[in-house]
């Protein structure tokens, strides 16, 4: 089975420059889309033809804003839109898929903004993201979390991390915390623990040629719950893949 997160960055966009190519050639068997910009009928229309896969969607309140995607070959037994909690559902940032034998929870997390505005919501996001993630987890079904992060967790994560700690969104200690605080919950890191000294990034600004000179961060992730890193064979970053500031990360299992 392969797995492909990718922060589109507008999928309407994004498939004028070559996405439904891309996601052909990377015949994932799940793809979860971040970011999308668009409600579930322009996710569709977007994504007209590509074959083979079922496509649901979640958009936000606020037109051409945040939003997600989940697009598997086999149908979920269940899916739901957002975690349960009106105040962090209404920008369409996070998508669960139940399958039989596992759980796909696709989320775009809050950037916390010019000067930081939004970090004291980004941590109460974290921590109502992370207590719907645990839940999950504690059933019979391993849980696959992997989206758009908005943090680069350590220094190895980030191109520039003397100049951006605590004073860029992405890199402040409290949202390194909150990611910390869901590996201390029994998530795994999974490009990280298959390549642990890799330095790998998924974002670069539009700014400055930071993409031509690799001047990046690593913001996009796949965790699995405690167990299921031993059946993940590959973890990877698909920097040669364009369309977006950010590009693919996928595991297969």
């Amino acid at each position: 089975m392969k797995l492909i997160s990718f922060n589109v960055n507008g999928i309407r966009a994004s498939a004028t420059k070559g996405l439904r190519e891309t996601l052909h050639e990377l015949d994932a068997d799940i793809v979860c889309l971040q970011e999308t910009k668009a409600t579930p009928d322009q996710v569709k229309e977007a994504l007209e033809g590509l074959d083979g896969y079922h496509v649901h969607a979640h958009s936000a309140e606020r037109k051409g804003y945040s939003g997600t995607a989940i697009l598997c070959r086999e149908e979920p037994v269940r899916v739901d839109l957002g975690i349960g909690q009106e105040e962090h559902d209404q920008e369409g940032r996070v998508i669960t898929a139940t399958f039989a034998d596992h759980i796909v929870v696709n989320a775009y997390v809050p950037n916390s903004g010019q000067d930081l505005r939004r970090l004291d919501y980004r941590k109460q996001w974290d921590d109502a993201l992370r207590a719907h993630l645990v839940q999950l987890a504690s059933g019979d079904r391993p849980v696959l979390f992997c989206g758009d992060l908005n943090v680069a967790h350590r220094e190895i994560d980030i191109a520039r991390p003397k100049a951006n700690y605590n004073k860029t969104a992405g890199y402040t200690q409290t949202e390194i915390d909150g990611l910390d605080a869901l590996v201390e919950a029994g998530f795994v890191d999974t490009f990280r623990h298959l390549h642990p000294g890799e330095v790998k990034y998924s974002w670069w600004s539009f700014r400055a040629g930071a993409r031509g000179k690799n001047i990046g961060w690593r913001i996009d992730y796949v965790l699995v719950s405690k167990g299921f890193e031993g059946k993940v064979k590959d973890a990877f970053i698909l920097n040669e893949v364009m369309g977006s500031d950010h590009c693919p990360v996928g595991i297969m299992w």
